[in-house]
């Protein structure tokens, strides 16, 4: 065991060990608060910092306040199922208010995220609706619902993602029209949108010109993160909906910048 002078608490886990295990729980969470790792791995919030400070310098994770959120190039090879783990109960609650917009008739397009992906059950239930998009987990979800009319848009197949892209992609969305678009996105800082793949991005702004109304769905862990790649600026959306563990500051921030942001609370 290493003492930290500092608090005068023991450190009960060997450090290469807890550093480890600290990365696979940011990345598989996406996002962890300090206090709360520092009560798992049972170190004082001190040596949680320097765990969090050195595997930041490594570039597996960016520290925001109060907590880490992951790297969006530490997540290049999370497939569907790894990433809708991440924080399930917001995306969960995010997608009941999301399905607040919803409405008989509509067509909808829904993006390849898996926050997006929530959707589906409440979709079903707004039938007749048809839903548009490249994600096959979309098409999975909602094959043979009664009233839902499908259409799962063609390309170059990515088996890690579980979706299509490409110019066939983008191509077939200008042939549709949406009355809402429900997309997510990998990082949220300072009023601008942000993904780690351009592909990826070619996408959504395809979705975005032929919709009437857009919704970002971003949980918490997303603020205060970036990526290689800058999406479109916040104001670009109707409506932004998030969960309540978002910082106050990033809420305000993000109240100054779209008329409609709703918070979803846990229910």
């Amino acid at each position: 065991m290493t003492e930290d002078l500092s608090s005068g608490l023991l450190d009960r886990s060997p450090l290469p060990a807890r550093r480890d295990a600290v990365r696979a729980r940011v990345l598989a969470d996406g996002f962890a608060r300090i206090d709360a790792l520092a009560r798992e791995f049972e170190v004082s919030v001190m040596t949680m910092h320097r765990d969090l400070d050195a595997l930041a310098t490594e570039g597996w994770l960016t520290k925001i306040r109060g907590g880490a959120t992951a790297n969006p190039s530490a997540l290049l090879e999370f497939g569907v199922r790894e990433r809708a783990a991440a924080q399930r109960a917001e995306k969960a609650v995010i997608a009941a208010v999301g399905a607040e917009l919803l409405g008989r008739g509509q067509t909808v397009f829904l993006d390849d995220s898996t926050t997006a992906l929530a959707l589906v059950p409440h979709l079903i239930a707004h039938a007749p609706i048809t839903v548009v998009s490249h994600f096959v987990p979309v098409l999975t979800g909602l094959a043979g619902a009664s009233g839902v009319e499908l259409h799962l848009l063609g390309g170059q197949y990515n088996p890690l993602l579980e979706a299509c892209f490409g110019l066939q992609t983008v191509d077939a969305i200008a042939r549709f029209h949406a009355d809402v678009f429900f997309m997510s996105t990998t990082g949220l800082s300072e009023g601008r949108c942000y993904h780690r793949s351009e592909p990826t991005i070619m996408i959504r702004h395809a979705y975005l010109a032929a919709a009437s109304r857009a919704v970002l769905l971003v949980d918490h862990a997303k603020f205060g993160r970036r990526a290689s790649h800058v999406l479109c600026p916040v104001n670009r959306f109707d409506t932004v909906i998030t969960d309540a563990g978002v910082d106050p500051e990033d809420l305000a921030d993000l109240r100054s910048r779209c008329g409609d942001v709703r918070v979803a609370e846990s229910r």
